[in-house]
């Protein structure tokens, strides 16, 4: 099945109001941001969002959210976003904020059919206990709304939380080279959260960097098998080529730059 659609517009033609989406990316890695431009010029609103972090200002999920677009998030940090971190503070936004590893598990359970499971990770903390704001009243008065508690369960002499797996209307990913089928590889760190939120969503749809025909990609490199995907939007040479640099380090010649982020702040974007 040929699944390659001519536009980006015309693969995110049904995501409608209210409709809730799983979007890879960490940082500006990976980001599927030609799909989520799309998404803007669309005019939708009222979106849910499942995210590791909602982008960053003026970039991949900050675009939407920076016009009032996206009304919940579900993410493991806020991030270097300053539009978002003033939403959530001001009452603007819903944010359920979840450990990372538990985000990726969520979104793994919910793409293989797992209702829920049980983890160690949040156990005596308000992750489990319940209480963290998920959205403040109008004007930072209060909290509106703050979360519940989780069901305990001791496992082995040792205490778990119940977590719930999760799944969405859409799910918008990137990958580094695709083929028609919808079987997709990632690039070096940009695989982050694309092959989860890619099994995550009911109606998947990849921008890819590079389109090769079925039968190029070596099977045991396949990231994410084409069932996931439904739809697949081949990225000009420009669109492939732009790609930000979060945090940029420089040095004198000659000289060591410190820092991990100098290195990663481009690897596999």
């Amino acid at each position: 099945m040929d699944k390659v659609r001519r536009s980006a517009a015309e693969a995110v033609h049904d995501i409608a109001d209210n409709a809730s989406l799983a979007v890879g990316g960490f940082g500006l890695s990976g980001v599927p941001n030609v799909l989520i431009g799309a998404l803007h010029a669309r005019g939708v609103r009222g979106l849910g969002v499942v995210s590791n972090n909602c982008g960053v200002d003026g970039s991949g999920l900050g675009v939407l959210l920076a016009d009032g677009r996206i009304d919940r998030v579900v993410c493991s940090y806020i991030g270097e976003n300053k539009e978002f971190a003033r939403q959530y503070l001001a009452g603007e936004l819903e944010v359920e904020l979840v450990p990372q590893g538990t985000l990726a598990e969520r979104l793994r359970a919910g793409g293989c059919g797992i209702p829920a499971f049980y983890t160690p990770a949040g156990v005596g903390t308000q992750v489990a206990e319940g209480g963290l704001p998920r959205r403040y009243a109008p004007g930072g008065a209060g909290v509106a709304v703050a979360s519940p508690p989780k069901e305990i369960r001791a496992f082995g002499g040792r205490d778990h939380v119940l977590e719930h797996g999760i799944t969405t209307d859409f799910a918008l990913v990137r990958a580094a080279r695709g083929d028609r089928h919808g079987n997709l590889v990632m690039n070096k760190s940009a695989r982050n959260f694309n092959p989860l939120a890619a099994m995550a969503g009911r109606v998947t749809i990849a921008e890819v960097e590079e389109l090769v025909e079925p039968g190029e990609l070596d099977p045991d490199a396949v990231h994410v098998p084409g069932v996931f995907v439904r739809r697949v939007v081949p990225l000009t040479p420009e669109q492939a080529a732009a790609k930000g640099v979060e945090h940029l380090r420089t040095s004198v010649r000659g000289t060591p730059v410190r820092g991990a982020s100098a290195r990663g702040a481009v690897s596999g974007r």
